[in-house]
């Protein structure tokens, strides 16, 4: 368990590292929590600081769930011997959870952050690369329908586990549940998004919405 736990809190540190606020102190002291939605995320960068800044976020913040997934599981610690009772598969889904809490808890910014989706789909990257097709494919779709980037998020959370259900299991059930269990918690930190959607009063993207009359 040592193995697990230390391995765990250093994706959770990395997951810590908001590409926003480090593009941000790059730009001269930038926080966009204090701008627009306050989310310090990609879609409120775009908003406040334009493409070149929410490039460097969404860059940042996906390459941390790299990171989680993709090399901490694999790391040779001193002290920290391998253990053989955890299976590597659950220690990677583990490490790639944390880079994502850390996102959206992280401790260096008085656990206000983002919302996990684009450090997600960097763990993805790693563990599951034949869903990130299917995830853009249903996030476009819904954005243009609806004008909602906060919906396609979402949407495209729920429809991960519900495509690996349909094409993997039971050969993937690892699998199926870290992505059940994170499209949970998208669709949880998006409840501002759900509550501003009901009053609407939610931002909407008109301009790429393909039944929209104002385009």
């Amino acid at each position: 368990m040592l193995e697990l736990g230390v391995k765990f809190l250093i994706s959770y540190f990395i997951g810590s590292l908001m590409g926003a606020m480090i593009v941000g102190r790059l730009r001269g002291g930038v926080d966009i929590r204090t701008m627009g939605s306050g989310n310090a995320g990609g879609t409120n960068a775009l908003r406040t600081q334009g493409v070149i800044f929410a490039s460097g976020v969404v860059l940042i913040d996906v390459g941390k769930g790299v990171l989680g997934a993709g090399v901490v599981p694999g790391l040779e610690l001193p002290f920290v011997a391998a253990d053989p009772a955890i299976s590597r598969q659950w220690l990677i889904l583990c490490c790639g959870a944390a880079a994502v809490f850390g996102h959206v808890w992280p401790v260096y910014h008085r656990f206000k952050g983002g919302k996990g989706a684009a450090t997600l789909v960097g763990t993805l990257i790693i563990i599951g690369p034949w869903l990130i097709l299917p995830l853009l494919l249903v996030w476009a779709a819904v954005l243009v329908i609806s004008g909602y980037v906060g919906l396609a998020t979402m949407a495209a959370a729920i429809a991960v586990p519900i495509w690996i259900a349909v094409t993997r299991l039971p050969a993937e059930q690892p699998l199926f549940i870290y992505c059940a269990v994170m499209a949970a918690f998208i669709v949880l930190w998006h409840r501002i998004n759900i509550q501003r959607m009901r009053e609407g009063t939610e931002h909407r993207n008109t301009r790429l919405m393909v039944f929209s009359s104002k385009r």
